[in-house]
């Protein structure tokens, strides 16, 4: 009685349809959360354009819900951060209009983002949540 195949034909032409998939999931992982771009914040009163700026990321206000108190469409705030794991950055940012730094955290999640930034040895802190828009 002849020994059956490890592999049939048509399991061999599986594998080798797979393989080059697999190929390419390796050489393109999936796309890590990317902080650049543009966000609108959770309250719905601003929207900033997160992109390099020297050596930095700056998030520039490109629009304010008119009335917003205290804030002006060109306002900038330049991140010092780097990305500690896919998706999370902390660092500081220094906000140039108030002349003030920050201790600042940034969690991206897909299209979903959250800032926690804090003053005065991390006693007073704030986190908003952003939401990416096109």
């Amino acid at each position: 009685m002849p020994k059956k195949a490890l592999f049939d034909r048509n399991t061999t032409k599986s594998f080798a349809w797979a393989i080059p998939v697999v190929l390419v999931g390796a050489v393109f992982p999936a796309e890590a959360a990317d902080i650049n771009g543009n966000w609108a914040r959770g309250d719905g009163n601003a929207r900033v354009r997160i992109a390099p700026c020297g050596a930095d990321l700056c998030a520039v206000n490109t629009w304010i819900k008119p009335g917003t108190p205290k804030e002006k469409e060109g306002d900038k705030l330049v991140m010092s951060i780097k990305e500690d794991s896919e998706g999370s950055y902390s660092g500081t940012a220094f906000d140039p209009q108030r002349d003030l730094s920050y201790k600042l955290t940034v969690k991206v999640d897909g299209a979903r983002m959250t800032t926690k930034g804090c003053v005065i040895a991390g006693l007073i802190c704030k986190g908003v949540d952003w939401t990416r828009i096109n």
